[in-house]
């Protein structure tokens, strides 16, 4: 599985339900994209600022707490891994108490304020929900957040200013794709111009920018132009980081209807690898760093900086898709499977002979139909 980091943002209080900045119940409007479970048949609704408030002072009051108990356990206040297995075991801390302490034990800093869009609030708002949470929590460094592209096209490089100033110095945008067809076909609500205008707003307001592409969203029908388009746009706002997200299609998301209806032809492995190449290859001009660190994608080996890594990253794909058939298989089963990182973990005899066992008697098991058993194992990780 993906190595996790821990970027977690205020805990919020056991009695409350929901996230730090909104609250949640059915329908979000601004989250229709037809691929996306996450907020679906769940209404938006602001949270106040001194809401917001509270559930910082909660976190602070929790953040003291576990400074106190490492002090009595003679640990001077600092987060141990002793201190971290006691905070796990003790009967009076529940799961607030463990991420707050996890937090500490870390010692990253790190922040990550959770929902799809904080950017819907006003920029003051926002400002000084962050300038509050630097003062009543110590030790926060990077503080780091998910925005739309609609949303922050509306803004002003001003209003970013102000939040990054605040200390909100890293955004990660959803585009998912550059194509105006595929953004259309999967109701984004935002168009290339948008993502365009939103990316270059964030870094000249000073942000560093993660924008995902998600490899397959067009399906057979508009791989071609998805690949294309999406090129074409990073390539205009060179963001520091370019994250690939491939798509999976479990049964609980809308697009999964249009997917067996016919409406939509999803792509194989191999042929979302090949959109990935293709994809790669048209990235020039640019200084970002593209990222694969997801089970989802088949090939974490494609990361890389540009320009200098982009022909690294190619020669990866092409060494896969030039492996014979059943070489393919069993790199694919050991990689859903979570067993293998690196298509020179295949080279490991004893990794081989694992895999090798595990495909014939999982062939047997389903009548050869591993196809089946290889998308299950890859949607677990949705």
């Amino acid at each position: 599985m993906k190595q996790k980091t821990f970027e977690q943002g205020p805990i919020r209080p056991p009695s409350e339900a929901g996230s730090l900045l909104f609250r949640f119940t059915r329908n979000c409007p601004w989250n229709r994209c037809t691929f996306c479970p996450v907020y679906k048949g769940k209404q938006f609704s602001r949270r106040s600022l001194e809401e917001i408030k509270g559930d910082i002072d909660s976190a602070a009051e929790i953040y003291q707490e576990i400074r106190a108990f490492s002090s009595i356990q003679g640990h001077g206040g600092s987060v141990t891994r002793e201190v971290l297995e006691a905070v796990f075991s003790t009967a009076r801390f529940n799961d607030f108490h463990r991420q707050v302490a996890l937090w500490l034990y870390m010692r990253k800093g790190s922040v990550f304020i959770q929902d799809a869009n904080s950017f819907v609030l006003p920029a003051p708002v926002l400002a000084e929900a962050i300038r509050y949470l630097k003062r009543k929590i110590p030790g926060i460094g990077r503080i780091t957040s998910y925005a739309r592209s609609s949303t922050l096209a509306k803004m002003s490089v001003a209003e970013l200013e102000e939040i990054r100033k605040a200390g909100l110095d890293r955004i990660h945008i959803g585009m998912e794709s550059g194509s105006d067809r595929v953004l259309k076909l999967v109701q984004k609500g935002v168009g290339a111009k948008g993502q365009i205008e939103a990316g270059k707003k964030v870094i000249e307001a000073g942000m560093e920018l993660s924008e995902y592409f998600m490899p397959g969203l067009g399906g057979k029908e508009l791989s071609e132009d998805h690949a294309r388009e999406s090129a074409r746009v990073l390539n205009e706002i060179n963001p520091h980081f370019i994250r690939l997200r491939s798509l999976r299609i479990p049964s609980r998301v809308p697009l999964f209807q249009d997917w067996q209806s016919g409406r939509f032809t999803a792509l194989s492995d191999d042929e979302t690898v090949v959109e990935i190449r293709l994809f790669v290859s048209l990235l020039d001009g640019i200084s970002s760093r593209v990222i694969s660190d997801h089970i989802m994608n088949l090939l974490e080996e494609v990361t890389g900086k540009l320009p200098e890594d982009k022909q690294a990253m190619v020669a990866v794909m092409d060494r896969y898709l030039a492996l014979p058939g059943e070489e393919k298989l069993l790199f694919r089963l050991g990689r859903r499977g979570g067993g293998l990182r690196s298509l020179d973990d295949l080279n490991d005899p004893r990794t081989r002979q694992r895999l090798q066992l595990a495909m014939n008697e999982l062939t047997s098991e389903t009548d050869g139909d591993l196809e089946k058993l290889i998308k299950e194992l890859a949607d677990q990780y949705i």
